[in-house]
């Protein structure tokens, strides 16, 4: 769960700006520009939501997560530990 109102904001407009570029480039390709062109509205795409990942990665590890480190419930934290290995193993595909 992301904790601070400033947090979620910033990742929003990650979102939103990922969003709008996505329309952009679905434009462009039914305009048929020019590739390159494409490709870097493409590009900063990819930067945005690389840009959200690691913002939500980092408020899970600073708040779900380190909640569950601190449990004596030994099966939620290597369940955790699973969810995170999951979502690196995805990321790095």
């Amino acid at each position: 769960m992301i904790q601070m109102q400033s947090d979620k904001q910033k990742l929003l407009t990650n979102y939103k700006k990922a969003n709008s570029l996505l329309e952009k480039i679905i434009e462009m390709t039914e305009n048929g520009e020019y590739c390159i062109d494409i490709m870097q509205q493409n590009l900063a795409v990819i930067g945005l939501l690389k840009s959200a990942h690691k913002q939500l990665m980092e408020s899970h590890l600073n708040s779900c997560f380190k909640h569950a480190m601190k449990t004596t419930n030994e099966k939620r934290k290597d369940e955790m530990i699973e969810e995170i290995l999951k979502v690196t193993n995805l990321q790095n595909k």
